[in-house]
């Protein structure tokens, strides 16, 4: 009974001042959700790489630059390398060899920028793309070796306004022909556009080199030691599925830490929010507590009220954040899905869980000066304030 009149008194004290309440209420559901937003974009990110990178991914990538020490902008391998690693084919169980190069393509609008993929046109999207089908059309053949054509991915080509026929320039002097359209994929394969290899080396200047190498097993399972004998064996950085997503993984931890730090300063706002509320609300009740004491309640539970009050508030406020947090997602979302057919935010368990224990811990510390100042107040200077 003593529980059920703790948290009735304490909600009876947070209605008697609606307006004060509301506010504090909405202070926090706005720190909330802008956390929730903002750390849902990792979660989404991880989820995307997570789903989609074993089936668009070479089994080991081979370049000069690992990604633990960034992405080459032009092309620095050099292709010599395709013969080195077709050599050793047949004693680390290499099934295929794919020399790639990439090409970026950057706006102010976002809709404008593509990833551009240079293949030998045989086999063409498949060596590294083993999933993709086409949508209309048709692919890369092996005659395309010298022929400015392209295959694009569907999103690209509706962000692009291209179609079969259109023609796409590489640059002031070289163009393609869209003479084939992927099928939506609802991943990142839909936003690049894939070229015969020679053909996006002449519009680079990168004649005889390559961004990187992807290299097929024919067991996947061997991938991490096979990476480790190529990478003594020619000196170069060899990279798996694995290392990738570990690298992401670990940027992302980065990237969190960041977007929490930003959303703390809100965190910390609603906290005041809260503590001025609370502690507003002791001073205009000092009678109320006054004569609670009198009639035999312990500082203690007097103490356990104030907190009440404060953990209801960052408890309305923290559920009201995590559904606010949902509606930035799907805006979130609705944004990239349009963009690049990926949902990059995602409100998974563990981040609602999250969200939910900061904001009652917010209410827990903003509540412990106003508690400790309600149950020290003695019963007759209580009694007698007006």
């Amino acid at each position: 009974m003593k529980f059920m009149d703790l948290w009735a008194l304490a909600w009876r004290g947070l209605t008697r001042r609606p307006v004060r309440t509301l506010l504090t209420t909405l202070g926090i559901t706005v720190a909330v959700a802008s956390m929730v937003v903002f750390l849902s974009l990792g979660e989404g990110i991880r989820k995307v790489f997570s789903e989609q990178l074993g089936s668009i991914g070479p089994d080991i990538q081979v370049s000069l630059t690992g990604i633990t020490q960034g992405i080459s902008l032009h092309p620095n391998v050099p292709q010599s390398l395709v013969t080195d690693l077709q050599g050793l084919g047949p004693e680390y169980g290499i099934r295929a060899v794919t020399p790639v190069v990439m090409a970026v393509r950057g706006g102010m609008d976002p809709k404008q920028s593509a990833i551009f993929y240079g293949l030998p046109p045989s086999p063409g999207i498949s060596a590294v793309f083993p999933t993709v089908q086409l949508g209309s059309g048709r692919n890369l053949a092996p005659g395309d070796t010298q022929a400015g054509v392209a295959v694009i991915g569907a999103k690209a080509a509706e962000n692009m306004h291209l179609g079969l026929g259109s023609t796409l320039r590489l640059n002031r002097r070289d163009s393609v022909k869209v003479v084939g359209i992927l099928k939506p994929e609802s991943g990142l394969v839909d936003t690049m556009m894939f070229v015969p290899l020679s053909v996006l080396q002449r519009s680079e200047g990168a004649q005889g080199r390559l961004s990187m190498i992807a290299v097929k097993l024919n067991d996947p399972a061997q991938a991490k030691p096979v990476a480790k004998k190529i990478s003594v064996a020619l000196d170069v950085e060899a990279q798996t599925q694995s290392d990738i997503l570990s690298f992401m993984e670990k940027t992302m931890r980065i990237s969190d830490a960041v977007r929490f730090g930003i959303s703390l300063i809100a965190l910390i706002v609603g906290g005041l929010a809260v503590a001025n509320t609370v502690m507003m609300g002791v001073f205009e009740r000092t009678r109320e507590f006054g004569t609670l004491r009198a009639m035999g309640a312990r500082p203690a539970f007097v103490r356990a009220l104030v907190l009440t009050e404060s953990l209801l508030l960052a408890l309305v406020g923290g559920v009201g954040g995590v559904l606010l947090g949902l509606l930035g997602i799907w805006g979130v979302n609705a944004y990239t899905q349009q963009l690049a057919d990926i949902n990059a935010a995602a409100l998974t368990p563990r981040l609602t869980l999250l969200a939910l224990g900061i904001s009652l811990l917010l209410g827990l510390l903003s509540g412990l000066l106003p508690a400790r100042n309600a149950s020290r107040l003695p019963i007759t200077e209580a009694l007698g304030r007006v």
